[in-house]
């Protein structure tokens, strides 16, 4: 397992629509493994492969409760519903965070880390998150979809290490 370098923003690759992975095989697991390292130095909720510098549709969550990372490959949003206004921030945008409108609650369908295909019913955080990081499979940043206006920097607290 490694740490990998986080791609920022105004870094074209973010910009990038991802591929298709055609096999879950050893090296998807490992990067699925540094991602969920990474997003964890970082204390991310998501991580997205673009994010690392890979263009392929592979994303992990954790949501730090008890049911640990979730690890996805090739997710699509099948059923989205109702919305929720909420505030988001991007590993790729160190301290920025802005309002956006996100679904309720979604049904995606994804290949876990062995290749099997699983459906996923998500509400709240967990949806957001999904569509988040779904977003950066197809090149599209949160900045995209803000509510104008609510983008906000906020300074690093030197408690935070």
């Amino acid at each position: 397992m490694a740490i990998r370098v986080i791609r920022e923003n105004g870094d074209e690759i973010l910009r990038k629509k991802s591929r298709e992975v055609e096999i879950v095989d050893d090296k998807i697991r490992e990067l699925l493994d540094d991602m969920v390292e990474t997003m964890h130095k970082y204390n991310g909720v998501g991580l997205a492969a673009p994010q690392v510098g890979i263009l392929k549709r592979v994303i992990v969550i954790d949501l730090y409760d008890d049911n640990g990372p979730l690890k996805l490959v090739n997710p699509k949003i099948l059923k989205a519903k109702g919305t929720q206004e909420v505030e988001e921030g991007c590993l790729s945008f160190p301290n920025q965070y802005a309002k956006m409108i996100r679904p309720e609650e979604i049904v995606a369908e994804a290949l876990d880390e062995n290749g099997k295909k699983i459906k996923i019913k998500a509400k709240d955080l967990l949806a957001q998150a999904i569509c988040h990081e779904i977003d950066h499979l197809d090149g599209i940043l949160f900045v995209d979809n803000m509510i104008p206006g609510t983008l906000q920097y906020v300074e690093p607290s030197e408690e935070k290490n």
